[in-house]
């Protein structure tokens, strides 16, 4: 960039004006091109990942956006694969999801490209934590019985329990596991779970194990709660001997990428009944194919990885991405760098 030149930000998924305006507004050294007639009609608030239907024309003028952009709002669906040969000034990349590492790995985009890429970390744990809480509360309160009766017209009384009776195990107490464990304790709940380096005590967790001591948080969990990054070991983490390891009548909850569990020995423990039932909103395979066992199971949640979408999700990626342009233009380290290594 020659000297005296803006920064070229350019906003690759759909943002509304007034999130756009305050990019411009918050950041007024760099120029932010924001061209909606070339991008994608969102499907719902906040859609990232909607593929656009451009002419040749409008095809060519983005790539040659592209190619001069110095900084992207967001990974460019539209342009995976070929993302290297076409951004060529490109310095770093704000993305809108937490969990890039893999995405980043299978591209090659690190070999590729000397890009630094940004995640959107902390900006969805608050629907998430919500997402625990609530399918907790689903299965605590009796709703699939109260459905079913409501289904048939039937008037019978019941009792339910209380979320202080049950010990919650969450693996990965990074900033989403932290929080869920935070809401959690305002519930009274006993709560155990794993980091990758449990030194001393941790607040709103009674129990801090290793990863290497996953077996200890499996055996106390009534809900056992998954939250941790999708890495080389932590692929297929959760199997058909880890499962039995849960008390009978537990419940799974997965916020975090559905490879982390063998689906199949999931089906086998809940056909079997010693799991009760699942909260699941991340899959080995999504869409999750219609055949799946999974869709008609009773006591099962099916999300559409949608738990982490939130109303303020842009607001706050927004916010974050001003700090970092901020940042960047100063000379000082950006904020949520993905490890290239480790993945998260």
């Amino acid at each position: 960039m020659a000297s005296g030149e803006k920064l070229q930000v350019l906003i690759t998924s759909y943002l509304a004006p007034n999130l756009v305006e305050k990019i411009r507004r918050r950041v007024s050294q760099v120029d932010v091109i924001y061209r909606p007639d070339l991008l994608y009609v969102p499907k719902h608030a906040n859609d990232h990942t909607s593929l656009p239907t451009r002419t040749p024309d409008q095809e060519k003028e983005w790539q040659k956006l592209l190619g001069n952009a110095d900084v992207l709002f967001d990974i460019d669906h539209s342009h995976l694969n070929d993302l290297p040969d076409l951004a060529k000034n490109l310095k770093w990349i704000q993305f809108t999801s937490a969990g890039i590492g893999q995405l980043v790995r299978s591209k090659g985009y690190a070999d590729k490209t000397n890009w630094t890429f940004v995640t959107a970390s902390g900006v969805h744990i608050r629907p998430l934590a919500e997402f625990v809480i609530m399918s907790m509360l689903l299965f605590v309160k009796n709703f699939f019985l109260i459905q079913e009766q409501q289904s048939v017209r039937v008037w019978n009384y019941f009792t339910a329990n209380e979320l202080s009776e049950y010990t919650l195990g969450i693996v990965g107490l990074g900033k989403i596991g932290r929080e869920i464990a935070r809401i959690a304790k305002s519930f009274d709940m006993r709560v155990v779970g794993t980091r990758r380096n449990p030194t001393g005590p941790m607040a709103n967790v009674d129990e801090v194990y290793s990863p290497s001591e996953l077996s200890m948080v499996l055996k106390q969990s009534d809900f056992l709660c998954l939250s941790t990054p999708h890495t080389e070991e932590t692929t297929d983490l959760i199997g058909e001997k880890e499962l039995s390891m849960l008390p009978q009548n537990s419940v799974l909850i997965n916020i975090s990428r559905g490879a982390i569990v063998d689906e199949s020995a999931l089906i086998q423990a809940l056909q079997t009944g010693h799991l009760r039932g699942a909260a699941l909103d991340v899959f080995r395979q999504e869409p999750l194919p219609p055949d799946s066992p999974l869709w008609s199971m009773p006591r099962v949640i099916i999300s559409p990885h949608s738990a982490s979408n939130g109303m303020n999700e842009n607001k706050r990626i927004v916010d974050l991405f001003c700090e970092n342009l901020q940042r960047f233009i100063d000379g000082r380290p950006l904020l949520n760098v993905l490890d290239t290594k480790k993945l998260y």
